[in-house]
């Protein structure tokens, strides 16, 4: 058993004796779809408690230190805390009542423990994972393309890092809602962070990444492979691509 499946089945085990929990709810890899688990996998959880049992659990770590030392933790959002263990296995966990859990997008849990009378379907998020506002293939296009607009211009301005943020991520993000509208839902995606494994979705042949991702030195080229790509398979507006190909040009002088 891997160390992560092993270490949550321990939390399980300290939870269960308790009279103020309700389920635990492996997420991730963890969760509904344990082929992605490998070595390089952290530990994701939900704890549903009672109410007014919360801050037992997030201000006091004696739960989580039963199966071994704590080397490391911190509050990375409301309700949900990062911790080390001295042993290499990283843990994210959020505590929360039934009522918030249910006002909670998630996907993909799998019910590692769960009290008798608990309420039936936990693992089963009430509140829709978030989509883009306008999730077509016209709105994702030209996201693309102005991003990769104003980029250059903030590479020419001498504003990299923001251009590389513009360039780099805002445009390569479109460029993979784009594949994902055109073919289908890649398998293991993540609703929540569009990179993740995405490398293993599309053979570079078809989504160059190490050329349109080159780095912090490598705006204008990224910015040029990109428009390419999107330009050999979709049909750009005039305006913002005759204006994408004068300014590539220009930076090029």
């Amino acid at each position: 058993m891997r160390p992560v499946l092993r270490r949550l089945d321990e939390i399980a085990a300290v939870l269960k004796a308790r009279g103020d929990t309700i389920a635990l709810l492996g997420l991730g890899s963890c969760g509904a779809q344990p082929t992605r688990l490998d070595d390089h996998s952290d530990l994701d959880f939900y704890l549903v408690v009672e109410d007014g049992a919360t801050w037992r659990y997030l201000d006091r770590t004696d739960w989580l230190e039963a199966p071994g030392p704590v080397t490391y933790l911190f509050a990375h959002q409301r309700g949900g805390r990062r911790a080390l263990y001295a042993d290499g296995v990283l843990v994210e966990y959020r505590v929360l009542t039934v009522a918030e859990l249910a006002r909670t997008p998630f996907s993909g849990a799998r019910t590692v423990w769960r009290r008798p009378d608990a309420p039936a379907g936990l693992a089963t998020s009430g509140a829709p994972v978030p989509r883009p506002p306008f999730d077509t293939e016209e709105y994702h296009l030209n996201d693309a393309l102005v991003s990769l607009y104003i980029g250059l211009h903030r590479e020419l301005r001498g504003e990299r890092l923001a251009a590389a943020r513009l360039i780099q991520h805002r445009a390569v993000d479109a460029v993979i809602a784009l594949l994902r509208l055109s073919g289908g839902e890649p398998p293991y995606r993540d609703a929540f962070e569009p990179a993740r494994r995405i490398e293993r979705a599309y053979p570079v042949e078809v989504l160059p990444l190490a050329g349109m991702v080159p780095g912090y030195t490598g705006n204008v080229a990224a910015a040029r492979l990109t428009f390419g790509w999107l330009s050999k398979r979709y049909s750009v507006p005039p305006g913002i691509g005759d204006a994408l190909r004068e300014l590539i040009r220009s930076v090029d002088v």
